[in-house]
């Protein structure tokens, strides 16, 4: 009697169409990210306290901006800073106020941010007072 033998299975696993799975799947989050607009408002703060500043930029809805109350543009911003920290008797703490007014988009705020962490002293981000 003539028996046959049973074929092995395969234990392999191929990988392939996985790897293709994942590489769409990257290629789609990468473009709706890119796609997505975040739109952030700014913190209100419950403090009333008043922090000690150094140097103070505003910046305004209609787009300009001031440095210690005189106008200023924003490539000019960090040679300012620069100059006035050389300047101060209090290097070690030279802190950099940021007022914006309510509705300045966060895109306008973080160069200012990196500014300050460029030249390694502190921000702070001046916000309006909640009402209690």
């Amino acid at each position: 009697m003539g028996l046959k033998k049973r074929a092995k299975v395969n234990a392999e696993f191929s990988m392939s169409s996985l790897t293709d799975i994942i590489f769409l799947l990257l290629i789609f989050f990468m473009l709706t990210s890119s796609m997505v607009q975040i739109s952030m408002d700014l913190p209100e703060s419950n403090s009333q306290t008043v922090a000690p500043t150094d140097m103070a930029v505003m910046l305004k809805l209609d787009g300009s901006l001031t440095y210690n109350g005189k106008k200023i543009r924003q490539s000019e911003i960090k040679n300012k800073v620069r100059s006035d920290i050389a300047k101060s008797e209090n290097k070690e703490n030279a802190t950099l106020s940021i007022i914006a007014e309510k509705g300045v988009k966060w895109e306008r705020i973080d160069p200012i941010m990196n500014i300050a962490k460029s030249l390694k002293i502190r921000a702070i981000m001046a916000t309006k007072a909640r009402k209690n």
